[in-house]
This record gives C-alpha cells, structure tokens and sequence, in this order.
C-alpha cells in the first residue's frame, strides 16, 4: 500500500472494542486492514486541513466488511511526520492519483471533508481524465469551488491567531490554547493545508461524476446556503443532505453512520432525492493534537 493511502479494516464495533477520546492520544489508533475477505467496493476518505487519518475513525464501525476503506495521508502528519507538507493542491493530487491509479481495478467512491473536499474534487476529475472515475463524489463542509477564498488568509496568520481561528470554528478545546507543546507540532501540516485551499482555484471544468454535497446548518465557517451550487460543478446527478452539529459534524459515528447509507457502496449508484435535513445530533468539542486532528474532549448540546 502506498505511503499516501492507509487501509483500515471495517465491519461492527465489536465488544469492548468502543473508541477512545483522550485529549493527548489521539484516540484508538487505527487498525491496519484485515485480509481474508474480498472488497466489492472501495471508499476513499480525505480529511480536513492537517488531519490525520484517525479523523476517520468512527467510519470504520459503519462500513460493511467486504468494503476496502482507504484514508488520505499526506506529508507531515503521522509516518510521514518527518517530510515536508506540500502547499498546493495540484501537487496533493498528483500524489494520491497516483496511489489510486496503483490499486487493483475496483468500484469506488471518494468522500472528503473541509480541505478533503477541494482534494476530492480535483482527484475525482484527474481520475476521471484516467479513465477510472468513481462512481460518487460526497463532498463535506466545504463551499463550492465558485467561492474562492479571500482575504485575509488564514494560512498567514500567526501561530496565536491560528490557533484562536481553530477555537471559533470547533477544530480545537479552548483548554489546549495554553498546551502549546501539544499542538504546535501540528501547525505546520494545518498551515501548509489551509495555504493549499485558499490558494485553489476553480477549474475552466467541473466533471461527470455525480456529487452528493453534505454539511451543517450550524457551521460556523460555510455558508450552508452555498452548498447546492456544488451541483454547478458536475453534469451528473446531485444530491445534498444538511446535519447538525458544527464544522466537524461528519466524524459523529450516528452521522457517518447515515451518511455511509447515501454512498454509492450497496448499490453501486448514489441515492438521490431532494434536500433534506437530518435529525439533529450532539456536537463534538474538537481538538488539534498530534495524533490525528480533532479529539473529542466532551459533547454538548447542539
């Protein structure tokens, strides 16, 4: 498996198996993928800014057994802590194109979330230039790429101010402002991302690919009326469905487990209808630590 894919096994939670949520450990780490039963689809998950693959965590326990699981890791996070994190979106997907294109023939779907979302987009049209599109683009929490970003970036920010940025969005506990030797060491990956996605660009073309769109109404940082001009970016289908529960909403087990049943996994097509709402959840208090990007700390209310 290449250094920018992680497999991950799937299948129920099984008993006493439930994850863990400490401030400094990252969570229960990831377990590598297991062998003996043959995938029939293929979903590949990329993070937000500076996340890690445990972001994912909670999505391994709502995914079928016989569905290969793959999450993004890119340069400067985790194995790859010790190489330098890329600042362009074009150079992120030259290298997951290439680890996708290396796989074995197999039905897939892509998801992203935040920053995922822009590297979704990109690696979905450079696949499809391949001639091995997915069958789904889901997008999460990221406005379409008709808005760019603007002024003033938070990739130039300094490191007080990024960090404050992370608090108002929920990225981060307000406890860990002080707990700098914590969150330091992952600055360098969120900033190098951030750059990558507010220095993107629309493309002169969108892509065939159908897309699911996904986000919060209560999102702090995109505008939830925004996320159906997704649908300007592709000639297919498009779908979109809203949740609660703040920027980081998707890594909710309830809500990935729900999301995971509009995938193009059990039917090999996306499912399709118009836009709705889902019920509302709990929302995570997040937090950045080197370890694999937001940590639930405790929930609150929505």
């Amino acid at each position: 498996m290449s250094d920018w894919l992680m497999k991950v096994s799937t299948g129920a939670r099984r008993a006493g198996g439930g994850m863990s949520h400490g401030a400094a450990g990252g969570g229960a780490p990831l377990r590598p993928g297991a062998a003996g039963t043959r995938p029939r689809h293929r979903l590949i998950a990329l993070p937000h800014a500076g996340g890690w693959p445990s972001a994912f965590r909670s999505w391994r326990h709502v995914l079928p057994d016989d569905v290969e699981f793959l999450v993004g890791q890119l340069p400067g996070r985790g194995p790859r802590m010790n190489e330098p994190p890329l600042r362009r979106v074009e150079e992120l997907v030259e290298g997951l194109g290439g680890a996708l294109s290396d796989l074995d023939p197999l039905p897939y779907t892509i998801i992203g979330h935040s920053f995922g979302s822009v590297l979704g987009y990109e690696l979905t049209k450079a696949m499809e230039h391949k001639g091995l599109p997915p069958q789904l683009l889901a997008v999460s929490a990221r406005q379409p790429p008709c808005f760019p970003s603007e002024a003033p970036y938070a990739h130039q920010r300094t490191d007080a101010e990024l960090l404050a940025h992370l608090v108002d969005m929920g990225g981060m506990s307000p406890e860990l402002m002080s707990r700098t030797e914590l969150v330091r060491p992952a600055l360098r990956a969120i900033r190098a991302d951030l750059e990558a996605m507010e220095t993107y660009r629309r493309p002169l073309s969108g892509t065939s690919v159908p897309i699911l769109s996904l986000g919060a109404v209560d999102d702090p940082v995109v505008i939830s009326e925004r996320l159906h001009l997704w649908s300007l970016e592709t000639t297919g289908t498009f779908t979109r469905l809203m949740f609660t529960g703040g920027h980081f909403y998707l890594y909710d087990p309830d809500t990935a487990a729900s999301i995971a049943q509009h995938l193009a996994i059990d039917s090999g097509m996306p499912s399709t209808g118009n836009n709705t709402t889902a019920p509302p959840r709990r929302r995570a208090a997040l937090a950045y630590v080197p370890g694999g990007g937001p940590m639930n700390l405790r929930e609150e209310s929505s």
